[in-house]
C-alpha cells in the first residue's frame, strides 16, 4: 500500500522522496516508513499533526485514517519469551491471530495454540516468521530478548576525544531496542557508534564489512578508540582467517560458495557472539539475509548512510536486522559542524555529432555506456583538475576502460577491482598524506573508505540510476576539512541522453537530504566561480 506523493512532508522517518523541484518537495508515504516511525516511538497523532502542519494542500480525510490504521498494525502481534513454552506469539486482537495462523506459509512455523491470544513459535523460525508477517501487513514487535554471548570486556579509550552527542544517542537507542539500524551521513562516525555499542555490551562481537580495506580501517579505529589490543581483534577475509573475541569478516568471504554450500557461514553460527554489526547494511547480499534469519536471538546493529536499496529489500532489513533506531539528517549534522558542507554541481556536456548519431542508432542495451563514456567528458575532467590544482581530488566512474584512459591523461593511479589490497592501501595512504593529490577510482571506493582530506570529486559515470551510489560517492568528501572549506561534487552528464535521466534518479536521495544540484554548462567550466 502506498499513497500519492504529498508536498512538504516532515523530514523523518515515515516518508520517501518522490520529486524534488526547487520550491516544493513531494514525498510518498509507505507502510514500511510508518512502521519504522512507530518502532521509533512516534505515534499516529504526531505523524498526523506533522502532515497537517507541513502539507502544501489540504490533507484528505481518508489519508489521515489510512495513516492511523496502518501505524496501528505494528505491534498488534508480539513475539515474547514464555517461561513454560519458550518463544510465543501473543496478541490482544484475537481476530488478527486467527487470520495469520491460517496463512499457508505461516502455519508450519507455529507450534500448539496455548490460548485464544497465544501460540507457540518454533524458535528456529523467529526470523522467517517476522519476514512473512511483514509481507502480509502485520509486522510483529520482537520482545523475545537476546542471548548475552560470551562476555569480553571492552571499554572506550576516550583520551583526547569523546563521543559526539548524536553518536551517544544512536548507541543508546540501539541498545534500548536490542537490534536495529542506525542511519548517519558518511563521515559522521558510524564506526564509533559501533564501538560504543560494543563497549556497552562487553561481549564477543562479529563485524561484517564490505571489503578487506574496510576491515583494516575498522581494526585500526577500534585499536585507537577502545581498550582492545591487537591480539583481541581478528580479520576473517580472503587473506586471513583469524577468529578472535572481536572478529571482522568481509561479506565476500562469507558468501563464497563451494559445492553448493557456504563453508564460511560457520563463523557466524558456530560461535557465541553477543553482538553482530553489519557495516553498510544497505548492501547486504542475499545469503547474509538468509543467515541473519537464523540469528534473531543475537543483538544485531546495522550501520548505513542510506537505507535505500535498489533491489527493494528494505523490508528484509526491517524484519531481520531490525527497525530504524536512529536517523540524523545530513544537513543537521553539517549544521553542527561534524561533516563538511558540499556544493553539488551537475555539469552538462554535449555529445559530439558522431557520438550523438552513434547513440541514436545504438541498441537500448548499449546507449547508456555510449553517452556515459563520451570523449567530451574527458576534456571537462582535465579542465576541472586544472581548476582545482592543489586540492585532494577523486575521479570516480563505472567503466574501467574510461577510468584507465583518464588515469593516463591525468598521470594519476587507478584503483579498480583487480587492484590488490596491498596496492590499494598504499595508494590510499599516499592520498591521505598528500603525497598523491589525484586518484582515479572505480566503484570499489564507493563504500567504507576513509579519505578525510578529499575535497573534490568528479563523477564521470555511475551505476545507472543508483541513489545509494550517489550518496556514497558524495560521502567520500564529507569529512570536515582542517581549514573549514566546503567539498565540491561534480557529476558529468551527457545532455539529452539516458545519462541525464539516470542522473536525475541518482540525485533523489541527496535532494531529500537537502542538497541542491546547480547546473553548469561544460563551456563554463573554465570560468571562475
Amino acid at each position: 500500500m502506498s499513497w500519492p506523493p504529498k508536498p512538504g512532508m516532515p523530514s523523518r522517518p515515515s516518508r520517501s522522496l518522490e520529486r524534488a523541484p526547487v520550491h516544493m518537495h513531494s514525498y510518498r508515504l509507505t507502510p514500511l516508513g510508518l512502521w519504522n516511525a512507530r518502532a521509533a516511538g512516534l505515534d499516529a497523532e504526531k505523524v498526523l499533526d506533522a502532515l497537517l502542519k507541513y502539507s502544501r494542500f489540504p490533507v484528505p480525510h481518508s489519508l489521515l485514517i489510512d495513516v492511523e490504521e496502518t501505524m496501528s498494525r505494528y505491534g498488534r502481534l508480539r513475539l515474547e519469551k514464555d517461561p513454560r513454552h519458550g518463544l510465543v506469539m501473543r496478541t490482544d486482537d484475537y481476530p488478527v491471530l486467527e487470520e495469520v495462523i491460517r496463512a499457508k506459509k505461516i502455519a508450519p512455523l507455529l507450534g500448539p495454540r496455548i490460548d485464544g491470544e497465544t501460540v507457540v513459535v518454533h524458535a528456529s523460525q523467529r526470523g522467517q516468521l517476522k519476514q512473512l508477517l511483514l509481507k502480509i501487513g502485520w509486522p510483529a514487535e520482537d520482545l523475545a530478548g537476546y542471548v548475552d554471548g560470551t562476555p569480553h570486556l571492552i571499554s572506550l579509550n576516550q583520551d583526547g576525544w569523546e563521543l559526539r552527542p548524536y553518536q551517544r544517542l544512536a548507541s543508546e537507542n540501539f541498545w534500548a531496542g536490542g537490534s536495529g539500524v542506525v542511519v548517519l551521513p558518511c563521515g559522521a562516525g558510524k564506526t564509533l557508534v559501533g564501538a560504543a555499542a560494543m563497549a556497552t555490551g562487553s561481549t564477543t562481537t562479529l563485524i561484517l564489512v564490505t571489503n578487506t580495506v574496510a576491515a583494516r580501517q575498522w581494526k585500526d579505529e577500534l585499536l585507537r578508540r577502545t581498550s582492545l589490543t591487537e591480539d583481541e581483534v581478528g580479520e576473517y577475509s580472503g587473506a586471513l582467517k583469524e577468529v578472535r573475541p572481536v572478529t571482522i569478516a568481509t561479506y565476500q568471504v562469507l558468501t563464497t560458495k563451494r559445492g553448493g554450500i557456504y563453508p564460511h557461514l560457520e563463523l557466524v553460527d558456530g560461535h557465541d557472539w553477543g553482538l553482530i554489526i553489519y557495516d553498510e547494511v544497505h548492501l547486504l547480499p542475499a545469503p547474509i539475509f538468509r543467515m541473519t534469519a537464523d540469528l534473531q536471538a543475537r543483538r544485531r546493529l546495522g550501520l548505513t548512510a542510506t537505507l535505500v536499496r535498489e533491489d527493494g529489500r528494505e523490508g528484509e532489513v526491517f524484519s531481520l536486522i531490525g527497525p530504524k533506531r536512529y536517523d540524523a539528517p545530513w544537513k543537521d549534522i553539517e549544521a553542527q559542524g561534524y561533516i563538511a558542507p558540499a556544493d553539488c554541481v551537475e555539469v552538462r556536456v554535449d555529445l559530439p555529432k558522431d557520438e550523438r548519431v552513434a547513440y541514436a542508432m545504438a541498441d537500448d542495451a548499449d546507449k547508456y555506456r555510449l553517452c556515459a563514456t563520451s570523449e567530451s567528458k574527458m576534456l571537462v575532467v582535465e579542465q576541472l583538475v586544472v581548476r582545482h590544482a592543489g586540492e585532494q581530488l577523486l575521479v570516480i566512474g563505472q567503466y574501467i576502460d574510461q577510468l584507465d584512459e583518464l588515469g593516463e591523461r591525468l598521470q594519476a593511479p587507478v584503483i579498480k577491482g583487480d587492484t590488490s589490497v596491498k596496492v590499494r592501501q598504499k595508494l590510499f595512504d599516499a592520498f591521505r598524506s598528500g603525497e598523491l593529490q589525484t586518484l582515479v577510482v572505480s566503484k570499489v571506493a564507493n563504500f567504507s573508505i576513509d579519505l578525510p582530506e578529499a575535497s573534490v570529486a568528479i563523477q564521470v559515470s555511475g551505476s545507472f540510476g543508483s541513489r545509494q551510489e550517489e550518496a556514497q560517492r558524495l560521502g567520500r568528501l564529507l569529512r570536515p576539512k582542517k581549514d573549514g572549506r566546503a567539498a565540491r561534487f561534480y557529476s558529468l552528464v551527457a545532455r539529452d541522453t539516458l545519462d541525464q535521466d539516470f542522473a536525475a534518479k541518482r540525485q533523489r536521495f541527496l535532494a531529500e537530504q537537502g542538497y541542491a544540484y546547480r547546473i553548469m554548462d561544460a563551456k563554463d567550466v573554465h570560468a571562475a566561480d
